[in-house]
């Protein structure tokens, strides 16, 4: 793959060899700024995983980089009012979903409550595509609409582990001071090893790389966290 000029000068800040403690990998990730757009911090997280396992859960980090999200709550009509006043852009059932039905699709992340699952199960390959289904795993589809709504509007976000075993999430911006992108990245890595199988042995998380979202990666140092 051919590499700019910016990229290949952010390179030689990074030694390849080298493993860098949390704190000063996310100093060094701000030095390798390549565009002119404020550079998204990307966190890549290799896991030891069997065919069978997964991960997948969601996340509140302690220092927010994105607009808050736009919520649309499927709930019957006397919960209307109360999803609106905690918070949610959008609230309702049938018209809502004959709305989406109809292509759109104006919103960022979709609760239910579980009374509505059933009509909402129909919406399957419009949300599904898009990973926009409500998912008791994910605490989206809930009873309690404050909790729900106080944490996504908070920045609470998804990440899950794809078919190579990687978990990839944005963590920060590189705008941001490098401990607050660190204070994210030992938040994320903090849950994740929370999710491990009960089964796994040797080491859980495998390797963890840093980068911005036009420049090199950092590899990070981890604490091995074994279970034999």
């Amino acid at each position: 793959m051919n590499h700019g000029k910016k990229y290949l000068e952010a390179a030689k800040k990074v030694d390849r060899t080298q493993e860098f403690e949390p704190a000063a990998a996310c100093a060094l990730v701000k030095e390798l700024k390549c565009a002119k757009f404020d550079e998204t911090v990307e966190l890549h997280v290799r896991l030891n995983l069997k065919k069978s396992q997964s991960v997948r859960d969601t996340v509140v980090l302690p220092n927010q980089f994105r607009e808050e999200k736009k919520v649309l709550v499927f709930c019957k009509p006397e919960r209307v009012k109360e999803a609106l006043e905690f918070g949610a852009a959008y609230a309702g059932d049938a018209e809502l979903i004959e709305k989406i039905k109809g292509g759109w699709l104006d919103f960022d992340i979709a609760v239910a409550t579980p009374d509505m699952m059933k009509d909402v199960g129909k919406l399957g390959m419009v949300l599904g595509r898009k990973g926009l289904m409500p998912n008791p795993k994910t605490g989206t589809v809930t009873n309690d609409l404050k909790a729900a709504l106080a944490e996504l509007r908070k920045g609470r976000t998804e990440f899950r582990s794809d078919k190579t075993n990687i978990v990839h999430l944005a963590i920060g911006k590189l705008s941001m001071e490098a401990g607050q992108i660190a204070e994210n990245l030992t938040v994320l890595l903090d849950e994740i090893n929370r999710k491990r199988p009960a089964d796994a042995k040797g080491d859980f998380v495998t390797s963890v790389f840093l980068a911005p979202t036009m420049g090199p990666s950092v590899h990070v140092a981890i604490v091995k966290n074994e279970k034999r």
